[in-house]
């Protein structure tokens, strides 16, 4: 792989996923750290430190909200990227709930409470219904019916339901 496909390649990664550690972008794309290195090398990027001291990289134009805004509560499909493209899950999913997801072949529907896996869900005859691991803060709960209530409207117009 070329220098500046390797740099685009971690580009369209951190855009989606970063701040990211090099080993989350070698797990999401296959390709080893040495051949991902030429394009970090590349790119003008920021660096930061986990709680656990693992460099972090993101593009350097990225938004960068404050550390204490909290991500909005999201439905994610079945198999989606965020659950399955870091190398430490943790980041994500804790590994208590993580055989509730990831069983086998089998990636579960999930949803986001401030941006960490908090339940499943499933779509059932036009209606979503949703399994929290553990009790869900009640504005967070409130936001997470919210986005289920507008998959519904949405399969519903879809003429799916």
């Amino acid at each position: 792989m070329g220098d500046a496909a390797a740099a685009h390649l971690v580009s369209r990664y951190l855009a989606a996923f970063g701040p990211a550690s090099g080993a989350d972008i070698s797990q999401w794309t296959g390709l080893p750290l040495s051949v991902l290195r030429a394009g970090l090398d590349r790119l003008p990027l920021r660096s930061f430190r986990d709680e656990l001291g693992r460099e972090l990289y993101d593009l350097a134009r990225a938004a960068l909200p404050p550390g204490d805004t909290l991500a909005p509560a999201r439905l994610l499909p079945r198999f989606d990227s965020l659950v399955l493209s870091h190398d430490d899950r943790r980041r994500v999913i804790s590994d208590e709930h993580r055989g509730a997801v990831i069983e086998g072949g089998e990636v579960r529907p999930t949803f986001l409470v401030d941006g960490f896996v908090a339940g499943t869900w499933a779509l059932e005859d036009g209606r979503v219904r949703l399994e929290p691991f553990a009790r869900v803060p009640r504005a967070a709960w409130r936001e997470v019916e919210d986005e289920a209530a507008r998959l519904e409207a949405f399969v519903r117009a879809s003429g799916q339901a």
